[in-house]
């Protein structure tokens, strides 16, 4: 990835002692992605933001979006995993987990690529023991009839919501100076407001899933297709 902008935005993350969700692609095959040399001390890099309380997400095996179908959450129609078979997904499952054991990182949430996944992606991951799932609308973060805990993912920049929990999604590889000055006020103005993946999870843990969800889900995914283009979906 893009190392120079990273270390910039690592520092502030440190300076404002936030602790975000961080994607990791075990296997990157993405030439999308590939816009640096590699990192010779990449999973020394992971282990350390895990050893700092920072959370480890799990972003699909090699991020090659291979099919051209959007899955449960309907944002973009290209994914790595959606309709493929049920072996088909644990397997690429199963080598990924397997590369975050060998280098020592636990997995806490899974951050599907161009947020495209399936039914059988989640029955793969419960099979795997990863049930938390950093995507979808919601009014807030709830249980699924299989167990699952769904964590909305319903934002690319901050904005200012009056209740609820929002995940803000960034991709930073091809930040300019402006983008960067953007992403500090906000995580300064926002700071107070802003949680943990753990903490999270300990409050909302028994919260199911209901039926205003579903139509919150409707209504905000019906606004964001009128207010603007697709979002970044790596």
């Amino acid at each position: 990835m893009n190392w120079d902008i990273w270390s910039e935005v690592e520092q502030i993350l440190v300076e404002l002692k936030l602790s975000p969700i961080v994607a990791v692609v075990p296997d990157n095959e993405d030439p999308d992605l590939k816009v640096g040399p590699a990192h010779p001390g990449f999973w020394g890099e992971v282990r350390k933001w895990q050893t700092s309380g920072w959370t480890i997400g799990l972003h699909g095996y090699q991020h090659k979006l291979i099919t051209r179908e959007s899955g449960v959450v309907g944002i973009a129609q290209r994914s790595e995993f959606t309709g493929l078979s049920q072996q088909e997904q644990q397997a690429k499952l199963h080598r990924a987990t397997e590369i975050f054991g060998r280098e020592g990182v636990t997995l806490d949430v899974w951050v599907a690529p161009s947020h495209s996944f399936d039914q059988r992606t989640l029955f793969a991951l419960k099979q795997l023991g990863l049930k938390v799932i950093s995507d979808g609308f919601a009014l807030a973060p709830h249980r699924d009839a299989n167990g699952l805990l769904w964590i909305p993912q319903q934002l690319w920049k901050f904005r200012w919501r009056p209740f609820g929990v929002w995940t803000v999604c960034f991709h930073h590889n091809r930040w300019t100076k402006k983008d960067m000055a953007s992403f500090r006020a906000d995580v300064q103005t926002y700071r107070e407001q802003i949680s943990d993946l753990r903490s999270v999870v300990n409050l909302y843990s028994c919260r199911h899933h209901q039926v205003f969800d579903d139509l919150y889900a409707g209504v905000h995914m019906a606004t964001r297709l009128l207010r603007r283009p697709n979002p970044p979906t790596a």
